[in-house]
């Protein structure tokens, strides 16, 4: 084993995690205890705000096991204790990858390879750290202001207001698919395979409504088999 993992997995280093990872875990407890209370002033009752906890909650297996995968790797390689931190505060695998490897080339060598000892581990990990720090900043100073912005644009109009919000929705991950669709190869599989299978899905669950609770998740899982078929 190199040096620097004993430093990556030392105990110290989990204990000094446990506290933002513990907070994080906080907030997902108040936010949901908040969502609940606030379900009534949006019209929802409770049995379809209990719905739509679970619907998002079986939606988020397909994301969690792609993390769980791209996580396997990154432990091996920066720690558990600093990969436990990053994905609890980040939950964007691929992303913390990039950075640590940015850090790593910053002092001249590959992450993870030859001469990537404590110092460059270090660094890896400032990396990571500062590039997460400008969303956290972001959302901090500029979120309470985007409602504002918002109801200005759709001047109080809940219709248009339904409709920008789809749009924005629509575009965000038609930017996320797209830098799959151009990269070719088993992202290019996977993403038209799970856009097949979101549109069988789909119309299977109008004949089968409860099928609809499933469709993301299910869509992910097979597209993320396509890809593994397609590679292999």
């Amino acid at each position: 084993m190199k040096d620097y993992l004993k430093v990556a997995n030392d105990p110290w280093l989990w204990l000094m995690c446990l506290p933002v990872v513990s907070v994080v875990a906080i907030q997902a407890i108040i936010f949901s205890r908040k969502a609940f209370q606030a379900a009534g002033s949006v019209n929802l009752t409770k049995q379809e705000a209990k719905d739509a906890f679970r619907i998002g909650a079986i939606s988020a297996i397909g994301p969690a096991v792609a993390v769980f995968v791209v996580m396997l790797g990154m432990m091996a390689v920066v720690g558990a204790p600093m990969t436990w931190l990053r994905l609890s505060i980040i939950g964007a695998a691929p992303t913390e990858l990039a950075a640590s490897t940015m850090g790593a080339k910053a002092m001249g060598v590959e992450f993870g390879g030859e001469g990537y000892g404590v110092l460059e581990y270090a660094n890896s990990v400032w990396t990571m750290t500062l590039n997460g720090i400008g969303w956290l900043l972001f959302v901090g100073l500029f979120t309470h202001k985007l409602e504002g912005l918002r109801d200005k644009i759709s001047k109080g109009d809940s219709r248009l207001t339904g409709e920008i919000g789809g749009a924005a929705m629509l575009g965000a991950m038609a930017y996320l698919v797209g830098g799959h669709l151009l990269a070719g190869s088993g992202r290019l599989v996977a993403a038209l395979a799970a856009g097949i299978a979101m549109i069988v899905l789909g119309r299977l669950s109008q004949k089968m409504p409860k099928l609809s609770e499933y469709n993301l998740g299910l869509a992910m899982v097979v597209g993320m088999i396509a890809a593994v078929i397609y590679i292999g």
